[in-house]
C-alpha cells in the first residue's frame, strides 16, 4: 500500500496538497487539466520533487526522504529517454545494470522482456532503426525488467496515435497485473483512464483528490471534473 499522509508540495508560487491511500496491484489513473499538478504529483512521489509537508510510505515504511534510486519505483516519462547509440538490448539492459556489465541471466531476462512486449528479433537494432511504437516498447521493457513494486507513467505513449496508444496501455496493463504492481498514470484523456484504470486520482485546483472508482467518477462527476470534460 502507498499512503501519501497530508502530503504538501510547492513549487514557487505552485501548491498541491493530497492525502489518500492506493492499494497494491491497482491501476490508478491521474486526470485533471494541464498544470494542474499531475506530473508534480508522479515526481514527488518518486523522489525528483521534495515534499514541504507530510509523509510518503510504502507498506508503512515512510520513503519521503530516500533518494529515487532507493524508491521501490519504477517510472517511465513522455519521451521514454532511450540512448541513440545502444542497441534495444543494451537500452534495456540498462535497466538492470548502469555499467552495461550483464551477465548471462541478465541477458537472458532482457531477451524475455523484449519478447513480451513483442519485440522478439529486434534486440540489436538501435532506436533509429525502430517506429515510434517499437521504441515505446523499448522504453517499457526497461521498465518491467526492473522488477519494482510501483510503475509510475507520465503520459509516454501521448505521440502515438490513439489505436497504438490504446495497445500500449494494455500492453501495460497485462504486464503490471502479471506483477501485481501498482500503476499511477498521468493522462490528459478520459478514454485512457476508461481503458485500463480501475480508480481515478482527479488533480485540480491544488489538490490531489482521493482516488475514486473509475465507472463512478465518469457516471457522477464532481465540480473539477465535469469543468475539466467541458
Amino acid at each position: 500500500m502507498l499512503k501519501l499522509e497530508h502530503v504538501e508540495i510547492r513549487k514557487g508560487d505552485f501548491h498541491l496538497k493530497s492525502h489518500f491511500d492506493l492499494q497494491q496491484g491497482h491501476i490508478y489513473a491521474v486526470l485533471g487539466p494541464s498544470g494542474g499538478g499531475k506530473s508534480t504529483l508522479l515526481e514527488a512521489i518518486a523522489g525528483f520533487d521534495p515534499v514541504s509537508a507530510g509523509q510518503i510510505a510504502w507498506h508503512d515504511r515512510s520513503i519521503t526522504t530516500l533518494p529515487p534510486g532507493d524508491r521501490p519505483i519504477a517510472m517511465l516519462f513522455q519521451d521514454g529517454n532511450l540512448f541513440p547509440h545502444l542497441t534495444a538490448a543494451q537500452n534495456v539492459g540498462l535497466g538492470l545494470h548502469p555499467n552495461l556489465r550483464l551477465t548471462k541471466q541478465d541477458q537472458s531476462e532482457i531477451v524475455k522482456a523484449l519478447s513480451e512486449v513483442g519485440l522478439d528479433g529486434l534486440a540489436d537494432r538501435k532506436p533509429a532503426a525502430l517506429s515510434g511504437g517499437q521504441q515505446a516498447r523499448v522504453a517499457l521493457a526497461r521498465l518491467t525488467v526492473q522488477r519494482r513494486d510501483l510503475i509510475l507513467l507520465d503520459e509516454p505513449f501521448a505521440a502515438l496515435g490513439p489505436a497504438l496508444k490504446a495497445e500500449m496501455l494494455a500492453l501495460v496493463a497485462d504486464l503490471a497485473r502479471a506483477r501485481h504492481a501498482t500503476v499511477l498514470m498521468v493522462t490528459h484523456e478520459p478514454e485512457d483512464a476508461r481503458h485500463i484504470a480501475d480508480q481515478v486520482i482527479l488533480v485540480a485546483e491544488g489538490q490531489a483528490h482521493p482516488p475514486v472508482k473509475t465507472q463512478q467518477i465518469f457516471d457522477n462527476p464532481p465540480p473539477q471534473l465535469r469543468d475539466y470534460l467541458g
